[in-house]
């Protein structure tokens, strides 16, 4: 099959050809026969704009939509998982995933526009290595993992380790990516974006997680920036400067200045690097302070024990 609309008449894209799996082995099947040069396909968001500027010339599509298993969500007591195909609207809306990853719930509503939001997936969002994207930040704050299904079987990658350069994984061109694994997560969350119009590409995003004792000390607080790099960056040493504080003002803005340490952001036709670095500080600040603030008043998810489930995932409705 060819992209060339009923009539025989040539469409955008150049010719590809089309194979609709069901099956991972099956995926993975076809990739290794074309021998590289063909594309996963799963909500297209990025894909199908690609093609139709011709900046890919895949010989092929590999159409996932048909694997089931890759559209559900499951949790246990110690992780949820997401399969790569779960919508970014199911993640916007699960109450699943909203009791367990509150901040994967919050991300979502910042993704392009509704449209987007109905067909694009959370394994295809990973899988582009957009470095200004909503998901991949959130992933690698909450320490994700991902399982990717190949040739040889399957290996998990840590999210902080799945990108080795802008839009760059360290997926070969016969593998897929097939579910996402997120471990028990903090209590609170924060996290806020700066763009140039509603919902466009972030110039600079900013998010947090951490946990509250009862004394009033937080502890496990972690803070990622995207679009400071080429890839999303994690702020190590700034989240370690707020274990055991209260998160006073004056903490939080010895934290921020410390993320300019692990940032190297680029000069586009969207910002300036030196605007970049003017920013990511002020977005640490804020999102620390919302996390602080907000801790009086958001339920603690930290006992969460919201059973396992499969109810959230509705492959056929989403398609």
């Amino acid at each position: 099959m060819h992209a060339c609309n009923p009539d025989g008449v040539a469409m955008k894209p150049a010719p590809f050809g089309y194979h609709r799996v069901f099956s991972a082995a099956e995926a993975v099947d076809h990739l290794s026969a074309y021998e590289g040069t063909a594309q996963v396909l799963a909500g297209g968001q990025s894909l199908a704009p690609m093609l139709n500027m011709r900046l890919l010339r895949p010989d092929a599509l590999i159409d996932i939509n048909g694997i089931e298993d890759l559209a559900a969500v499951r949790t246990d007591d110690e992780v949820a998982v997401l399969g790569a195909l779960v919508r970014h609207a199911t993640v916007e809306f699960s109450p699943t995933i909203a009791a367990r990853l509150p901040l994967l719930t919050r991300v979502a509503g910042y993704i392009g526009d509704r449209q987007v939001r109905n067909r694009g997936t959370i394994g295809g969002s990973l899988a582009h290595g957009d470095p200004t994207g909503e998901f991949p930040l959130a992933s690698l704050v909450l320490e994700a993992s991902v399982r990717i299904a190949g040739p040889a079987g399957h290996r998990q990658v840590r999210v902080a380790e799945l990108y080795s350069a802008s839009y760059t994984t360290v997926l070969n061109p016969f593998e897929v990516l097939a579910e996402i694994t997120f471990p028990a997560n903090p209590a609170y969350c924060a996290f806020a974006e700066c763009c140039r119009r509603h919902n466009d590409f972030a110039v600079v995003s900013a998010a947090c997680v951490g946990d509250r004792s009862p004394d009033g000390r937080w502890r496990g607080v972690r803070i990622g920036l995207g679009g400071v790099a080429g890839v999303p960056v994690l702020a190590e040493r700034a989240g370690e400067l707020l274990d055991g504080s209260d998160l006073a003002d004056r903490d939080i803005a010895v934290a921020a200045q410390a993320v300019l340490e692990v940032i190297d952001p680029p000069d586009d036709i969207r910002a300036s690097a030196a605007y970049r670095r003017h920013l990511a500080p002020v977005y640490v600040r804020r999102v620390l302070t919302e996390m602080r603030d907000g801790a009086s008043t958001m339920p603690d998810r930290s006992q969460d024990t919201t059973p396992a489930t499969n109810a959230d995932a509705k492959p056929e409705a989403q398609r």
